[in-house]
Protein backbone atom coordinates (compact mmCIF):
# COMPACT_ATOMS: atom_id res chain seq x y z
CA UNK A 1 0.00 0.00 0.00
CA UNK A 2 1.41 3.34 -1.01
CA UNK A 3 2.35 5.58 1.90
CA UNK A 4 0.54 8.87 2.30
CA UNK A 5 2.77 11.87 2.96
CA UNK A 6 1.81 15.14 4.55
CA UNK A 7 4.34 17.07 2.45
CA UNK A 8 5.22 16.58 -1.17
CA UNK A 9 8.76 17.82 -0.51
CA UNK A 10 11.03 19.08 2.25
CA UNK A 11 13.47 21.85 1.31
CA UNK A 12 16.92 21.58 2.87
CA UNK A 13 19.02 24.73 2.74
CA UNK A 14 21.61 26.84 4.50
CA UNK A 15 20.42 30.10 6.07
CA UNK A 16 22.61 32.06 3.63
CA UNK A 17 20.47 30.64 0.82
CA UNK A 18 17.10 31.48 2.42
CA UNK A 19 16.01 33.58 -0.55
CA UNK A 20 16.60 30.69 -2.91
CA UNK A 21 14.82 28.28 -0.59
CA UNK A 22 11.70 30.45 -0.49
CA UNK A 23 11.85 30.97 -4.24
CA UNK A 24 11.98 27.22 -4.94
CA UNK A 25 9.12 26.58 -2.50
CA UNK A 26 6.97 29.20 -4.25
CA UNK A 27 7.83 27.87 -7.72
CA UNK A 28 7.00 24.28 -6.81
CA UNK A 29 3.75 24.99 -4.99
CA UNK A 30 2.42 27.22 -7.75
CA UNK A 31 3.56 25.23 -10.77
CA UNK A 32 0.51 24.42 -12.94
CA UNK A 33 0.69 21.17 -14.84
CA UNK A 34 -0.93 20.62 -18.27
CA UNK A 35 -4.58 19.64 -17.98
CA UNK A 36 -4.04 16.49 -20.09
CA UNK A 37 -1.40 15.12 -17.71
CA UNK A 38 -3.54 16.02 -14.71
CA UNK A 39 -6.47 14.10 -16.21
CA UNK A 40 -4.27 11.09 -17.03
CA UNK A 41 -2.70 10.87 -13.57
CA UNK A 42 -5.47 12.22 -11.40
CA UNK A 43 -3.46 15.25 -10.29
CA UNK A 44 -4.61 18.66 -9.25
CA UNK A 45 -3.39 21.48 -11.51
CA UNK A 46 -0.83 22.34 -8.82
CA UNK A 47 0.18 18.85 -7.63
CA UNK A 48 3.44 19.74 -5.82
CA UNK A 49 2.03 21.02 -2.57
CA UNK A 50 2.46 21.48 0.24
CA UNK A 51 6.23 21.95 0.36
CA UNK A 52 7.81 22.24 3.80
CA UNK A 53 10.26 25.06 4.26
CA UNK A 54 11.69 25.49 7.77
CA UNK A 55 11.73 29.18 8.75
CA UNK A 56 15.29 28.96 10.13
CA UNK A 57 18.35 26.77 9.77
CA UNK A 58 18.88 23.82 12.10
CA UNK A 59 20.21 24.91 15.49
CA UNK A 60 23.24 23.25 17.14
CA UNK A 61 22.52 19.91 18.71
CA UNK A 62 21.40 17.93 15.68
CA UNK A 63 18.03 17.32 14.14
CA UNK A 64 15.14 18.05 16.45
CA UNK A 65 12.35 15.56 16.83
CA UNK A 66 10.07 18.02 15.02
CA UNK A 67 12.34 18.20 11.96
CA UNK A 68 12.74 14.42 11.93
CA UNK A 69 8.95 14.11 11.88
CA UNK A 70 8.74 16.64 9.05
CA UNK A 71 11.30 14.69 7.04
CA UNK A 72 9.44 11.42 7.66
CA UNK A 73 6.21 13.11 6.49
CA UNK A 74 7.83 14.33 3.23
CA UNK A 75 7.74 12.33 -0.01
CA UNK A 76 10.83 14.07 -1.42
CA UNK A 77 13.86 15.99 -0.21
CA UNK A 78 14.97 19.01 -2.26
CA UNK A 79 18.47 20.23 -1.40
CA UNK A 80 19.43 23.81 -2.29
CA UNK A 81 23.02 23.29 -3.39
CA UNK A 82 25.73 25.93 -3.04
CA UNK A 83 29.11 26.31 -1.33
CA UNK A 84 27.09 27.44 1.70
CA UNK A 85 25.04 24.24 1.95
CA UNK A 86 28.08 22.12 0.98
CA UNK A 87 29.82 23.32 4.17
CA UNK A 88 26.70 23.01 6.36
CA UNK A 89 26.70 20.11 8.83
CA UNK A 90 22.97 20.52 9.26
CA UNK A 91 22.16 20.15 5.58
CA UNK A 92 24.31 17.01 5.68
CA UNK A 93 22.34 15.69 8.64
CA UNK A 94 19.02 16.21 6.81
CA UNK A 95 20.33 14.37 3.74
CA UNK A 96 21.69 11.56 5.95
CA UNK A 97 18.44 11.18 7.90
CA UNK A 98 16.28 11.16 4.76
CA UNK A 99 18.63 8.55 3.25
CA UNK A 100 18.15 6.41 6.37
CA UNK A 101 14.41 6.38 5.65
CA UNK A 102 15.11 4.36 2.48
CA UNK A 103 14.11 7.16 0.08
CA UNK A 104 17.45 7.81 -1.58
CA UNK A 105 15.85 7.97 -5.03
CA UNK A 106 13.63 10.80 -3.77
CA UNK A 107 16.54 13.10 -2.96
CA UNK A 108 16.80 15.90 -5.54
CA UNK A 109 19.39 18.62 -5.91
CA UNK A 110 18.86 22.19 -7.09
CA UNK A 111 22.14 24.01 -7.76
CA UNK A 112 22.04 27.79 -7.24
CA UNK A 113 25.78 28.48 -6.89
CA UNK A 114 29.14 26.77 -7.19
CA UNK A 115 30.28 23.83 -9.30
CA UNK A 116 29.50 20.11 -8.90
CA UNK A 117 32.50 17.92 -7.99
CA UNK A 118 34.94 20.84 -8.25
CA UNK A 119 37.14 19.54 -5.43
CA UNK A 120 37.57 23.12 -4.19
CA UNK A 121 35.71 23.87 -0.91
CA UNK A 122 35.18 27.49 -2.01
CA UNK A 123 33.26 26.41 -5.13
CA UNK A 124 32.00 22.87 -4.38
CA UNK A 125 28.18 22.84 -4.27
CA UNK A 126 27.55 19.24 -3.12
CA UNK A 127 27.66 18.41 0.60
CA UNK A 128 30.38 15.78 1.37
CA UNK A 129 27.79 13.52 3.02
CA UNK A 130 26.72 12.59 -0.54
CA UNK A 131 30.03 10.81 -1.15
CA UNK A 132 30.06 9.46 2.39
CA UNK A 133 26.70 7.75 1.86
CA UNK A 134 27.71 6.51 -1.58
CA UNK A 135 24.72 8.14 -3.26
CA UNK A 136 24.44 7.58 -7.03
CA UNK A 137 26.16 9.95 -9.47
CA UNK A 138 24.25 13.21 -9.22
CA UNK A 139 24.01 16.13 -11.59
CA UNK A 140 21.01 18.05 -10.25
CA UNK A 141 19.09 20.90 -11.82
CA UNK A 142 21.53 23.78 -12.31
CA UNK A 143 20.31 27.35 -12.84
CA UNK A 144 23.71 28.25 -14.36
CA UNK A 145 23.69 25.57 -17.02
CA UNK A 146 23.98 27.47 -20.30
CA UNK A 147 21.40 25.97 -22.62
CA UNK A 148 20.06 29.37 -23.70
CA UNK A 149 21.55 32.81 -24.13
CA UNK A 150 19.15 34.34 -21.60
CA UNK A 151 19.94 33.57 -17.91
CA UNK A 152 16.29 33.84 -16.90
CA UNK A 153 15.37 31.08 -19.36
CA UNK A 154 18.12 28.81 -17.98
CA UNK A 155 16.70 29.33 -14.48
CA UNK A 156 13.21 28.42 -15.68
CA UNK A 157 14.62 25.29 -17.33
CA UNK A 158 16.20 24.25 -14.02
CA UNK A 159 12.87 24.70 -12.21
CA UNK A 160 11.11 22.51 -14.80
CA UNK A 161 13.87 19.89 -14.50
CA UNK A 162 13.20 19.73 -10.76
CA UNK A 163 9.44 19.55 -11.31
CA UNK A 164 9.79 16.71 -13.83
CA UNK A 165 11.99 14.71 -11.40
CA UNK A 166 9.61 15.25 -8.50
CA UNK A 167 6.61 14.12 -10.56
CA UNK A 168 8.41 11.42 -12.52
CA UNK A 169 7.45 12.73 -15.96
CA UNK A 170 9.41 13.31 -19.15
CA UNK A 171 11.19 16.68 -19.06
CA UNK A 172 10.20 17.56 -22.64
CA UNK A 173 6.57 16.71 -21.90
CA UNK A 174 6.28 19.87 -19.83
CA UNK A 175 9.29 21.97 -20.87
CA UNK A 176 8.12 22.75 -24.41
CA UNK A 177 4.73 23.87 -23.09
CA UNK A 178 6.38 25.84 -20.27
CA UNK A 179 8.69 27.56 -22.73
CA UNK A 180 5.77 28.59 -24.96
CA UNK A 181 3.96 30.01 -21.92
CA UNK A 182 7.09 31.89 -20.92
CA UNK A 183 7.41 33.50 -24.33
CA UNK A 184 3.72 34.38 -24.33
CA UNK A 185 4.15 36.00 -20.93
CA UNK A 186 7.28 37.78 -22.11
CA UNK A 187 5.42 39.09 -25.16
CA UNK A 188 2.48 40.14 -23.00
CA UNK A 189 4.87 41.93 -20.65
CA UNK A 190 6.67 43.52 -23.57
CA UNK A 191 3.51 44.81 -25.20
CA UNK A 192 2.07 45.80 -21.84
CA UNK A 193 5.19 47.76 -20.93
CA UNK A 194 5.33 49.23 -24.44
CA UNK A 195 1.71 50.33 -24.10
CA UNK A 196 2.39 51.89 -20.70
CA UNK A 197 5.49 53.65 -22.02
CA UNK A 198 3.58 54.85 -25.06
CA UNK A 199 0.79 56.13 -22.81
CA UNK A 200 3.28 57.87 -20.53
CA UNK A 201 5.08 59.39 -23.51
CA UNK A 202 1.75 60.52 -24.95
CA UNK A 203 0.81 62.09 -21.61
CA UNK A 204 4.25 63.68 -21.35
CA UNK A 205 4.06 65.04 -24.88
CA UNK A 206 0.47 66.07 -24.34
CA UNK A 207 1.44 68.11 -21.30
CA UNK A 208 4.38 69.86 -22.87
CA UNK A 209 4.12 73.64 -23.34
CA UNK A 210 3.31 74.61 -26.89
CA UNK A 211 3.97 77.57 -29.20
CA UNK A 212 1.36 79.59 -31.04
CA UNK A 213 1.83 81.46 -34.30
CA UNK A 214 -0.47 84.43 -34.92
CA UNK A 215 -1.09 85.56 -38.49
CA UNK A 216 -2.86 88.77 -39.46
CA UNK A 217 -5.34 88.98 -42.30
CA UNK A 218 -6.62 92.35 -43.52
CA UNK A 219 -10.31 91.61 -43.90
CA UNK A 220 -11.32 95.14 -44.87
CA UNK A 221 -11.19 96.47 -48.45
CA UNK A 222 -7.56 96.56 -49.45
CA UNK A 223 -6.31 99.95 -50.63
CA UNK A 224 -2.74 100.20 -51.95
CA UNK A 225 -2.86 104.00 -51.68
CA UNK A 226 -2.88 103.84 -47.88
CA UNK A 227 0.12 103.12 -45.66
CA UNK A 228 0.64 99.37 -45.01
CA UNK A 229 0.03 97.89 -41.60
CA UNK A 230 2.96 98.35 -39.21
CA UNK A 231 3.87 97.91 -35.55
CA UNK A 232 0.85 95.85 -34.54
CA UNK A 233 0.82 94.66 -30.93
CA UNK A 234 -0.94 91.33 -30.30
CA UNK A 235 -1.60 90.24 -26.72
CA UNK A 236 -2.79 86.88 -25.35
CA UNK A 237 -4.34 87.03 -21.88
CA UNK A 238 -3.99 83.87 -19.82
CA UNK A 239 -5.19 83.29 -16.27
CA UNK A 240 -2.21 84.73 -14.47
CA UNK A 241 -0.23 86.49 -17.18
CA UNK A 242 -0.33 88.21 -20.52
CA UNK A 243 2.01 87.64 -23.43
CA UNK A 244 2.56 90.28 -26.11
CA UNK A 245 4.41 90.39 -29.41
CA UNK A 246 4.93 93.15 -31.98
CA UNK A 247 4.28 92.33 -35.63
CA UNK A 248 6.08 94.79 -37.86
CA UNK A 249 4.35 94.06 -41.18
CA UNK A 250 1.30 92.17 -42.43
CA UNK A 251 3.57 89.47 -43.88
CA UNK A 252 5.17 88.67 -40.55
CA UNK A 253 3.76 86.53 -37.74
CA UNK A 254 3.60 86.82 -33.99
CA UNK A 255 5.19 84.06 -31.92
CA UNK A 256 4.07 83.06 -28.44
CA UNK A 257 6.21 80.37 -26.82
CA UNK A 258 5.90 78.07 -23.80
CA UNK A 259 2.16 78.37 -23.36
CA UNK A 260 0.95 75.83 -20.77
CA UNK A 261 -0.68 72.87 -22.49
CA UNK A 262 -3.93 73.30 -20.55
CA UNK A 263 -4.73 76.31 -22.77
CA UNK A 264 -4.55 74.32 -26.03
CA UNK A 265 -7.96 74.36 -27.75
CA UNK A 266 -9.38 76.45 -24.91
CA UNK A 267 -11.00 79.87 -25.15
CA UNK A 268 -8.58 82.70 -24.38
CA UNK A 269 -8.70 86.49 -24.67
CA UNK A 270 -6.67 88.02 -27.52
CA UNK A 271 -6.30 91.68 -28.41
CA UNK A 272 -4.84 93.62 -31.35
CA UNK A 273 -3.76 97.26 -31.50
CA UNK A 274 -2.20 99.00 -34.50
CA UNK A 275 -2.02 102.54 -35.98
CA UNK A 276 -4.70 103.16 -38.65
CA UNK A 277 -6.56 99.94 -37.74
CA UNK A 278 -9.54 99.27 -35.55
CA UNK A 279 -8.61 97.78 -32.18
CA UNK A 280 -9.66 94.18 -31.63
CA UNK A 281 -10.46 92.44 -28.35
CA UNK A 282 -11.90 88.98 -28.83
CA UNK A 283 -12.24 85.49 -27.35
CA UNK A 284 -11.05 82.65 -29.53
CA UNK A 285 -10.08 78.97 -29.45
CA UNK A 286 -6.32 78.84 -28.96
CA UNK A 287 -4.44 76.54 -31.34
CA UNK A 288 -0.89 76.32 -32.59
CA UNK A 289 -1.88 78.50 -35.54
CA UNK A 290 -4.22 81.46 -35.09
CA UNK A 291 -5.42 83.94 -37.73
CA UNK A 292 -6.78 87.33 -36.72
CA UNK A 293 -8.96 89.21 -39.16
CA UNK A 294 -8.19 92.91 -38.84
CA UNK A 295 -9.94 95.97 -40.30
CA UNK A 296 -8.72 99.44 -41.11
CA UNK A 297 -10.21 102.31 -39.19
CA UNK A 298 -12.10 104.11 -42.01
CA UNK A 299 -12.11 107.38 -40.09
CA UNK A 300 -8.33 107.87 -40.15
CA UNK A 301 -8.13 108.68 -43.87
CA UNK A 302 -11.84 108.94 -44.60
CA UNK A 303 -13.06 111.59 -42.17
CA UNK A 304 -12.17 114.85 -43.93
CA UNK A 305 -12.63 118.13 -42.02
CA UNK A 306 -11.06 121.56 -42.62
CA UNK A 307 -11.79 125.26 -42.82
CA UNK A 308 -11.58 127.64 -45.84
CA UNK A 309 -9.87 130.91 -44.90
CA UNK A 310 -9.67 134.31 -46.60
CA UNK A 311 -6.47 135.99 -45.39
CA UNK A 312 -7.46 139.35 -46.87
CA UNK A 313 -10.60 139.67 -44.76
CA UNK A 314 -9.31 137.35 -42.08
CA UNK A 315 -12.60 135.45 -42.11
CA UNK A 316 -13.74 131.98 -43.02
CA UNK A 317 -15.37 131.71 -46.43
CA UNK A 318 -18.94 130.37 -46.28
CA UNK A 319 -21.27 128.96 -48.90
CA UNK A 320 -18.51 128.03 -51.34
CA UNK A 321 -18.66 124.81 -53.36
CA UNK A 322 -15.53 122.65 -53.28
CA UNK A 323 -14.63 119.29 -54.80
CA UNK A 324 -12.80 116.79 -52.58
CA UNK A 325 -12.05 113.15 -53.65
CA UNK A 326 -14.70 113.42 -56.35
CA UNK A 327 -17.34 114.73 -53.91
CA UNK A 328 -18.86 118.20 -54.17
CA UNK A 329 -19.35 119.90 -50.82
CA UNK A 330 -20.21 123.40 -49.66
CA UNK A 331 -18.58 125.22 -46.76
CA UNK A 332 -21.04 125.74 -43.94
CA UNK A 333 -21.97 129.03 -42.30
CA UNK A 334 -18.80 128.87 -40.29
CA UNK A 335 -16.67 128.26 -43.39
CA UNK A 336 -15.91 124.59 -42.57
CA UNK A 337 -16.19 121.39 -44.59
CA UNK A 338 -16.90 117.92 -43.23
CA UNK A 339 -17.27 114.80 -45.40
CA UNK A 340 -16.53 111.09 -45.39
CA UNK A 341 -14.57 109.31 -48.16
CA UNK A 342 -15.30 105.57 -48.66
CA UNK A 343 -12.40 103.26 -47.79
CA UNK A 344 -11.72 102.16 -51.36
CA UNK A 345 -11.27 105.83 -52.46
CA UNK A 346 -9.23 106.99 -49.50
CA UNK A 347 -5.79 108.52 -49.97
CA UNK A 348 -3.06 109.94 -47.77
CA UNK A 349 -3.63 113.35 -49.44
CA UNK A 350 -6.59 114.89 -51.21
CA UNK A 351 -6.60 117.68 -53.80
CA UNK A 352 -9.21 120.34 -53.10
CA UNK A 353 -10.72 122.12 -56.10
CA UNK A 354 -12.21 125.59 -55.48
CA UNK A 355 -13.69 128.37 -57.72
CA UNK A 356 -10.61 130.46 -56.92
CA UNK A 357 -6.92 129.71 -56.53
CA UNK A 358 -5.75 128.28 -53.17
CA UNK A 359 -2.44 128.89 -51.51
CA UNK A 360 -2.10 125.11 -51.08
CA UNK A 361 -4.76 122.86 -52.57
CA UNK A 362 -3.41 119.57 -51.09
CA UNK A 363 -4.92 118.30 -47.84
CA UNK A 364 -2.77 115.82 -45.89
CA UNK A 365 -4.57 113.20 -43.85
CA UNK A 366 -5.48 112.77 -41.13
CA UNK A 367 -6.97 116.21 -40.67
CA UNK A 368 -9.45 118.03 -38.44
CA UNK A 369 -11.22 121.31 -37.82
CA UNK A 370 -7.97 123.02 -36.97
CA UNK A 371 -6.68 122.39 -40.51
CA UNK A 372 -7.23 125.39 -42.83
CA UNK A 373 -6.83 126.00 -46.57
CA UNK A 374 -6.20 129.62 -47.59
CA UNK A 375 -7.49 131.55 -50.57
CA UNK A 376 -4.65 132.88 -52.69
Amino acid sequence: MAQDFKYYAFISYNSKDTVWGKRVQRKLEHYRMPATLCNERGWKRTPIRPVFFAPTDIQPGGLTDELQERLKASRNLVVICSPNSAQSDWVGKEIEFFHSLGRTSNIHFFIVDGKPHSGDPSTECFNPVIDKLGLPEILGANIHERNYRWPWLNKERAYVQLVSKLLGVEFDAIWQRHKRLLFRKALAWFFGIAAVIAALVAVWIGNQPFDTTVRLNEASVHNDQLPPMHDAVVTISLDNESKSDTILTIDQTGQFTNIPHRYLEKDVQMSFACPDFLPLDTTLLLNRDVTLNIHRDPKVYGQVSFGLWNPETETFITGTKLEVAGQVVTTDKEGHVSLFVPLEKQRKTYQVKAPFPLYNDMLTMPCGESDVLEKL
